[in-house]
Order: C-alpha cells, then structure tokens, then sequence
C-alpha cells in the first residue's frame, strides 16, 4: 500500500511502531517463525517429503502409500523408519527427509537415554516422558496455537462488532433487552461450563473454539454500541 494513501494519523502510528526496534523486529521474527510453521510438515515429519522408487516419483508427506509399493509384503501404509523398507527403497531408490525427521506424535524407540531424554544430535531439544521429540511438537503447537488465536480473534470481532453495530443503530427496545442479554450471558461461568462439555465429549480444536467463541464476541459490543 502507498504510504499517500494513508491517513496522518495512520503514518504516524506507524512510525512510531518502526521506532520501537524490539516490538518491530519481534513482529518479524514472529512473521518468519509462522510462515515456517505453516510448512510444518516439510520441517518436521516421519515420513520423507520425497521417495524416488524405480524410475517413480512419490510424496509420502502429501499421500499414503502402502508398502507393497516398495516391493513390501502388507498393503497397509508404509513405515518409512522402519529399516525393512529403508533397505527395499535403498535398493532401487532414495529417500529425502525433513530436517527434523520426527512428526509431533513420532515415538523414538531408539533412544540412548530414557526417556525424558537429553537433546542430542538426532532430537536437538530432547524428548518428552513419552519419547516424543519436542522440536517437532513445539513447531506443530506453534501453528496451531496461533492459528486457534488468529481465529477465535477474528470470529470474536466479527460477531462482537456486528452485534454492537446493531445495538447502537436501532436502540429502543432491540438495544435494552440485547444489554439485558448480554449481562446475563457474561454472568455465566465459561469455566465451569468447559469443565462440563470436556466431561461429556472429547475437546477439539473446533469445539474448543465455538465455546471460547460464545464468550469473547461480548468484550466488543459495548465499544462499538458506543461509537454508533
């Protein structure tokens, strides 16, 4: 965008911002940090991202191949890790890893200490008391955490500013009985009522947001209602 097309006000604010060399160089890092996160199965995996086989070209990151493809004897999904298809592969092929040969939920059964272990050459940060390698599960959290804020953010503003925008507009009685609404929602213990829906069905990552979503649209209403 054209810095003349912006307000004043707006390049100022901006200006500003750029002056505060921690928050800017933050915000970068936490720009480049999410743009590999969203690539986390390129980064992080148990499966190669690329397998020449006998003259063929297969990307296990993207599809399930089953290892009678490699010359394997059962027709379910290969094992890429296991050292029966490494050498069929090798035999007639090659294989092309991620950096971090791990997914999150990758279970190292070849560790060298138990398990939580130290990091080492092969898991840079450790394992978890499950042998899990806890780079690959701080890439794919990464993501998903901030994908989860990202989301419930933007659905709360949406609801948030359209339900104000609407109270302020029409007022009467459409404005007195949403406040009445809105007081007796916010009167209600989300806490509780998670505790309860995660007794009754395994929490999600959509289920989790619509019940966070049921609460936080409220924290906007009453500043749009205002400007309105």
């Amino acid at each position: 965008m054209n810095a003349m097309a912006l307000s004043p006000l707006t390049q100022r604010r901006l200006a500003n911002f750029k002056a505060n060399r921690r928050g800017y160089w933050a915000l970068w890092v936490f720009l480049v940090l999410f743009g590999l996160s969203l690539f986390a199965e390129f980064l992080a995996n148990d499966k190669p991202f690329l397998v020449w086989y006998d003259g063929s070209v297969y990307v296990p990151v993207l599809q399930a191949y089953p290892e009678t493809a490699f010359d394997g004897e059962f027709p379910t999904e290969a094992d890429y890790r296991d050292p029966y298809v490494k050498a069929k592969i090798k035999e007639k092929g090659w294989m092309l890893w991620p950096l971090i040969p791990f997914s999150y939920d990758s279970v190292a059964w070849d560790l060298l200490h138990p398990a939580p272990s130290p990091p080492d050459g092969t898991h840079w940060l450790g394992t978890d008391d499950q042998a899990r390698d806890v780079l690959a599960g701080l890439i794919y959290g990464f993501r998903i955490s901030v994908i989860f804020g990202l989301t419930l953010t933007g659905l709360s503003a949406l609801i948030g500013v359209s339900a104000g925008a609407l109270q302020g507009f029409y007022g009467g009685w459409f404005d007195l009985l949403f406040q009445r609404f809105i007081e007796i929602w916010t009167s209600v213990p989300s806490l509780y009522l998670l505790i309860i829906i995660a007794s009754v069905i395994e929490p999600g990552f959509w289920i989790l947001l619509g019940i966070l979503l049921l609460f936080s649209w409220v924290s906007l209403v009453g500043v749009v209602r205002a400007e309105f």
